[in-house]
């Protein structure tokens, strides 16, 4: 039974990762052993079909010695808009004192106090003015 892709964000990761890696001449095998990671679980990222953790990217970008920050970028971690919350998600992803999981919990609250305070701030312009 074939998995279907798991998103058009990790698809696009895994077009990049693989001209990242076939720009640094390196094969599949080659970089798995340099990121740590297991050859089929990388070609699977490469292929769209598994979502990488933060960890895993960062482990990755210094196997290709590329930025961490583009990884995360393109898995849809973190926004590309300037201002759009990237210093705190990339000081949580970061912090090697958190867990995967209590990096992605940290991630999901910030999210939501981004999303209940744009649409508070719309309410609010919304709202009739009392100016006459």
């Amino acid at each position: 039974m074939a998995k279907g892709k798991v998103g058009k964000t990790v698809e696009t990761l895994g077009d990049y990762l693989r001209e990242q890696r076939t720009g640094a001449q390196l094969s599949l095998r080659q970089l798995a052993e340099l990121a740590d990671v297991s050859n089929p679980y990388l070609s699977q990222i490469e292929r769209g079909l598994r979502r990488p953790s933060a960890e895993v990217l960062q482990q990755i970008a210094k196997a290709l010695r590329i930025s961490a920050e583009q990884l995360y970028i393109r898995a849809g971690i973190v926004s590309p808009e300037d201002g759009v919350g990237g210093t705190v998600e990339l000081a949580v992803l970061n912090d090697t004192g958190l867990t995967e999981r209590q990096k992605q919990s940290l991630l999901d609250v910030y999210a939501s106090f981004l999303a209940l305070n744009a649409s508070s701030t719309a309410d609010r312009a919304d709202e009739p003015s009392d100016e006459n």
